[in-house]
């Protein structure tokens, strides 16, 4: 930027810095001057004090000499011993005076000369008195008188006074020579003044219309630079306009894949159980055998299709989790068996466990469920066998590391790192590998849900998953689980699998549910079970069925009802009969029970679709609590 001086145009920043610079030195210099100034000034008024008290010390010494020697005639005249009280101590106040005298002698001038010399006038002039008095205090006044009269006391008195007149005049004639000096330098001071005033004044009226100038200059520019502003205003809301179509358009992609996925599987799974249950029912109504192998073959897809909701809900971070604390290197222990067999023999599995790991807060099932689906991965990736290696350590992500990935908080966790020896993946492949349905696998071998199940389930778990992976070298995959300080409980080893999982018509089950076919369907299995079962199609309802029956000992509700949830009408009925024990069930909640993710405590959930052997481990387990 530039600016227009003296109709030249100059550097702005160069201008504005020179001329601030000679305004601060002008200002230096005036303040300088003015500081010597007063340093002269004082220094004047000391000379003027100093030379006071010279002359005082003169003035004092000669009245000492001048009242002796008046003391002495009076008393020669008189013989009145009074007339002697000027003379006491005044040699010594004289000689007092002359040391002060000497004390504050210039070396350079002739004060010490003057000094040396009044002290032997003044000597002499006291021994004169002391003899004279003493002649005359013995009777000898003639003598005495003559003494007096002859010129050696008026030679001594004139030579005192002669010094003394000429030490003032000296002084006199310095503090002349030292007022003039002191007045040239305050001429001098004015000039300075002046000058630097009227440069200053040059200066700022200099500066004003350089700064003006540019202000004209800036409020052009302004006024430029907000037409560009509009210009890149436009152009970037239309850009962020484009964008927005190309994120539409990308999520339109995102959804389109996960949609063909979700459809493919669900209609595999679907055209598998429709089939096998109309073949099923077909070789029932013509008394065949082999009936059974379709019914199997439905409840297997319908399986798969429950399976196939489950990851989908865990990779949008949606299923509702039941996070314990728990011992990660326990938790590997007890899979561990579990895995050589998932595994098979051309697997070598080798588990490191750190010592002193922290704790995590996690759901246990879903857990393992993640670490098993990156083993079973790992398989899959050295058909021809190798080593799978788990290990468990403390970690810590900083800021950095935070900075560089997505929904990564800094902090403590603790990691398990599952490494294969396998085929390895491109980069391209690793950046894709959480994505839904995206697999490498051959068709009909994996569903491309594995890693995203595991992506989303940290992630609900404020969690992180890393992959590390070289071609012909192997992979790694790092779990991070948020450290916590909560303790172990007591209870935290895994319960026991009941064995025993039938009912007694002596246990009575309420069922509600609003959905009719799948209200009768509960009510059908539970009293296949061998439970007495009562059912109701509302809450309302429901708690006209307990207040007809206060013997009921489980409420089996849907959490998701119109007129009261089942949150709702457990909250009442355990008000009203609190030995109540409480079994939800949904397809898909995420307010009444489940709040961000994490299941009540208090909540016993039995998620939607579930097997008859699911239901009779979740109704027996929460009778048995």
């Amino acid at each position: 930027m530039t600016v227009k001086v003296l109709g030249r145009r100059l550097p702005a920043a160069t201008t504005y810095v020179v001329a601030l610079t000679t305004a601060l030195l002008l200002l230096l210099l005036t303040v300088g001057a003015a500081l010597w100034q007063s340093s002269a000034t004082e220094a004047l008024g000391e000379q003027v004090r100093e030379s006071s008290e010279r002359r005082s010390h003169y003035r004092i010494l000669l009245q000492r000499v001048t009242d002796s020697e008046t003391a002495q005639r009076g008393y020669l005249l008189t013989n009145d011993p009074r007339y002697l009280e000027p003379i006491q101590g005044a040699l010594d106040d004289a000689l007092s005076e002359l040391r002060a005298l000497r004390a504050d002698a210039d070396a350079n001038s002739e004060a010490p000369q003057h000094v040396e010399r009044l002290e032997e006038l003044i000597t002499a002039k006291f021994r004169e008195l002391e003899e004279t008095i003493t002649l005359q205090d013995r009777g000898d006044r003639r003598r005495a008188l003559q003494i007096v009269a002859s010129d050696q006391g008026k030679e001594t008195m004139d030579g005192i006074r002669a010094i003394v007149n000429a030490a003032n005049e000296h002084e006199t004639q310095a503090l002349e020579a030292a007022l003039t000096a002191s007045d040239r330098a305050g001429e001098r001071l004015r000039w300075v003044i002046l000058f630097a005033g009227l440069l200053l004044i040059g200066i700022g009226a200099l500066l004003v219309a350089t700064v003006r100038g540019a202000m004209r200059d800036l409020r052009a520019s302004r006024d430029s630079a907000l037409e560009a502003q509009h210009m890149a205003v436009d152009a970037l809301h239309a850009r962020e306009q484009a964008e927005e179509k190309v994120r539409q358009m990308q999520k339109m992609e995102a959804i389109g894949q996960i949609t063909g996925g979700v459809a493919h599987d669900f209609n595999n799974m679907l055209a598998v159980i429709m089939s096998a249950l109309q073949l099923a029912r077909r070789r029932m109504d013509r008394g065949e055998p082999g009936a059974e192998g379709f019914i199997d073959a439905a409840v297997d897809g319908a399986r798969r299709a429950a399976s196939l909701t489950r990851r989908l809900l865990a990779f949008a971070r949606r299923q509702p989790l039941s996070p314990t604390v728990l011992d990660i290197n326990r938790v590997l222990g007890d899979m561990s068996e579990m895995l050589r067999r998932t595994l098979g023999e051309q697997i070598v599995l080798e588990t490191v466990v750190a010592g002193g790991l922290w704790r995590v807060n996690v759901d246990r099932q879903e857990l393992e469920q993640a670490i098993l689906n990156i083993c079973v991965n790992a398989r899959d990736a050295m058909p021809d066998g190798g080593k799978l290696t788990i290990e468990s350590g403390n970690a810590h992500l900083d800021e950095a590391y935070a900075a560089s990935n997505l929904e990564v908080s800094a902090g403590q966790y603790v990691m398990i790192a599952i490494t294969d020896t396998g085929a390895g993946m491109s980069p391209e492949v690793r950046d894709k590998a959480f994505e839904p349905f995206f697999t490498t696998k051959d068709v009909g071998r994996g569903t491309g849900l594995g890693l995203s199940q595991v992506h989303g389930f940290l992630k609900q778990s404020g969690g992180h998953a890393a992959i590390y992976s070289e071609l012909g070298v192997g992979t790694t995959v790092k779990l991070y689980l948020a450290r916590t300080q909560l303790e172990l409980s007591a209870d935290d080893e895994r319960a026991p699998v009941t064995t025993d999982v039938s009912g007694d018509p002596g246990t009575i089950v309420l069922v509600v549910e609003d959905e009719e076919r799948v209200r009768s369907l509960s009510v059908a299995s539970l009293r296949d079970l061998g439970y007495t079962v009562l059912h109701a199609s509302s809450g309302p309802a429901a708690l006209k069925v307990l207040e007809a029956n206060p013997g009921v000992a489980l409420l089996f509700t849907d959490v998701v009802m119109p007129e009261m949830t089942g949150k709702v009408l457990a909250d009442e009925a355990r008000t009203r009969y609190p030995a109540l024990k409480v079994l939800y069930t949904t397809g898909y909640t995420q307010n009444a029970i489940v709040h961000n993710g994490v299941l009540d405590a208090d909540a016993r959930l039995l998620l939607k679709p579930y097997s008859l052997n699911d239901l009779a481990k979740k109704v027996r387990a929460v009778l048995d609590e």
